[in-house]
């Protein structure tokens, strides 16, 4: 038996894993040996879909394209099982924290029935009314190669939802090691397959989707021995007698909806962005805003591992009522990702060139390789301070607050980037430069505003630090 600090109850530890032992020591170490394996995972996975895209190029235009209608509904299964995730994963911390095994364990079961039931809700009509739905999004002649590729990823839809919510998991008991091993297998398995299935095979397109769903079907069964086989995780799955408790789903949902409806909100601001490009500027434009908005994913991939550490352990600290601890971990993360950002940066500044090279070898778009460049030797100067409004964001997820990270996201990202982008390309006349600004400014700005946002609610949360431990321990 092992004894929390916070509220002196008593949790089992008869099975106290490694990652379990990460979440109970230091926090700031916590930070660095769960936040270190998913930043190298999400590089390796953000690599990869340009490597995807890549192969597919070959193929010709029409193929980009039709995968290109296909990924809107492909993000789409990614967010809601990553919102899914991130609720799950939050609750279950938070009850670990707490020293609540056994409802920790009820929280992991209930995940993963929400997780068939959302298949069920999305990946299956996805499937069935493919074709309608590819006509209604103007796929016109591509829409036979959208086809053949979408109604593949979508038949797979249920792998998708099941590795995000089960990587989830491990990544809310600590063991981000195994999440990093299972993303990383997938993702050179997938780069390792598709030039065999598109080209050697020659399946063509289908092949790129067989090669994406294979690779998944290995990191689940990878994944599943590890869960149900192994029983070497500290959370149980007990799916015998189960009965939905609405008290849980609904703590899952207070972050998993918010968290799934922020990531759907950054791909609409795409959407938005290339709006005020065409206003400003012509088709060009968009082209070397999606180009660079691709290496802008890869330079602040490391925060969205840092991220998913901070969420981990402020969910623990906060099941555990340490929150004068909340603000010295998020402190000592940002710190970490300022470092690392301002490295990327640099690097980004002074390569830009060669960056802008690298995605512009066709002939077609060669005359945009300086436009490319321009793009990225300005946003490079956000980079460091979303360290600040991404960490803030993942704080906010760990502790429940799911709907404060889902305003805080959509004030930088759907009213504060497009504001100010329109302002210095529309009004200051800045035309295309003035979007890249309006880029900079908006996240800088986003930002800094959710780090104060933050701050305020951990100050608050250690105003009535007495009052929550002697509530824990029934003076109360």
């Amino acid at each position: 038996m092992n004894e929390n600090p916070a509220t002196g109850e008593s949790y089992k530890t008869d099975h106290v894993t490694s990652g379990m032992k990460t979440l109970t020591g230091d926090p700031k170490k916590a930070i660095l040996k769960l936040g270190m394996p998913m930043m190298l995972a999400m590089s390796v996975q953000t690599v990869y879909n340009l490597v995807d895209t890549f192969w597919v190029s070959g193929l010709g235009a029409d193929a980009l394209a039709a995968i290109g209608f296909v990924f809107p509904f492909f993000t789409s299964m990614i967010a809601l099982s990553t919102g899914l995730g991130l609720g799950g994963g939050s609750a279950i911390s938070r009850k670990l924290g707490a020293g609540d095994k056994k409802a920790a364990d009820n929280v992991a079961v209930h995940s993963m029935v929400l997780m068939l039931v959302l298949t069920l809700l999305v990946s299956v009509p996805l499937f069935i009314f493919a074709r309608p739905i590819f006509e209604a999004a103007g796929a016109g002649k591509t829409i036979d190669l959208s086809m053949d590729y979408g109604r593949i990823v979508f038949a797979g839809g249920i792998l998708i939802f099941f590795i995000n919510v089960a990587s989830a998991i491990l990544r809310s008991e600590g063991d981000a090691k195994r999440a990093m091993y299972a993303m990383i297998f997938g993702a050179v398995l997938n780069i390792a397959l598709d030039p065999l299935f598109i080209y050697t095979f020659g399946l063509g397109i289908k092949g790129a989707a067989w090669a994406t769903v294979l690779s998944l079907g290995i990191t689940a069964i990878m994944i599943s021995k590890w869960l149900f086989l192994n029983n070497d995780t500290y959370v149980s799955f007990k799916f015998r007698g189960f009965r939905p408790d609405m008290d849980i789903i609904k703590e899952i949902s207070k972050v998993g909806l918010p968290s799934a409806m922020q990531q759907l909100s950054m791909a609409f601001t795409m959407v938005i962005m290339n709006l005020v490009i065409i206003a400003v500027n012509n088709t060009d434009g968009v082209a070397v805003y999606a180009v660079g908005w691709r290496v802008v994913m890869i330079a602040i991939a490391p925060l969205v591992g840092i991220g998913t550490a901070v969420m981990t352990v402020s969910g623990f600290m906060y099941g555990g009522h340490e929150y004068k601890k909340l603000m010295s971990v998020l402190l000592y993360a940002i710190k970490v990702g300022v470092i690392i950002e301002t490295g990327i940066a640099i690097f980004t500044f002074f390569t830009a060139p060669y960056i802008a090279a690298a995605f512009t070898q066709a002939e077609s778009a060669a005359h945009i390789t300086e436009d490319i460049t321009a793009f990225l030797k300005i946003v490079f100067l956000f980079y460091p301070t979303t360290a600040m409004g991404l960490l803030s964001t993942s704080l906010f997820q760990g502790t429940g607050k799911g709907t404060s990270s889902l305003i805080a996201t959509i004030i930088r990202s759907l009213i504060l980037i497009p504001l100010f982008a329109f302002l210095f390309s529309y009004y200051l006349g800045m035309g295309l430069t003035g979007v890249w600004w309006g880029l900079v400014f908006g996240n800088v700005l986003g930002s800094l505003m959710n780090f104060g946002w933050v701050s305020i609610y951990v100050r608050k949360l250690q105003a009535h630090i007495p009052e929550k431990q002697a509530a824990a321990h029934g003076e109360f």
